[in-house]
């Protein structure tokens, strides 16, 4: 608290809430990353994005999708997002994020998205598939998405399947 500011305040003005951490972070509303990380698939003709949602406290994976960078993978990424109430979403400049996150709760900007280009970094390590310069690569779709979605699953959500 900033008690200089408060000590010229008149009493009027100033409300007292009283909370635990816990509680004070859900009246506050779930904040979110979002990002898109490129791989291929066969060739590097044949792109293939993992969208992922990330907890801005926490960097937990809330949602992940696989599919082309277009408008409408991202909006399943936003459906799977809806339950969560977030008030507030950081990202980078690309246009589907403008395009469908209301302008109030969205911030554009590397300074609030860097648990989430980390996880992209560990991702990278961990999961050869996804490395650029690799021979390592998928020679179908579902194969691709199988594999990085087990170990998300296995990693982030604790599933062992």
């Amino acid at each position: 608290m900033n008690q200089t500011v408060l000590k010229h305040l008149p009493p009027e003005h100033v409300d007292v809430e009283i909370c635990r951490a816990d509680e004070l972070a859900q009246r506050r509303g779930l904040t979110s990353e979002l990002d898109e990380m490129w791989s291929y698939v066969g060739k590097k003709a044949e792109p293939r994005w993992l969208w992922h949602a990330i907890d801005h406290h926490s960097g937990t994976v809330l949602a992940y999708v696989f599919g082309r960078r277009k408008d409408a993978v991202f909006l399943q990424l936003k459906g799977l997002l809806a339950p969560f109430g977030i008030t507030r979403f950081y990202t980078d400049g690309w246009g589907a994020y403008e395009r469908h996150i209301d302008p109030a709760q969205h911030h554009v900007g590397k300074e609030h998205t860097q648990k989430i280009e980390s996880k992209h970094i560990n991702l990278r390590t961990r999961i050869k598939r996804l490395v650029r310069r690799t021979i390592c690569f998928s020679k179908t779709t579902m194969m691709h998405d199988l594999v990085i979605g087990l170990f998300i699953n296995r990693y982030e959500f604790g599933v062992a399947i």
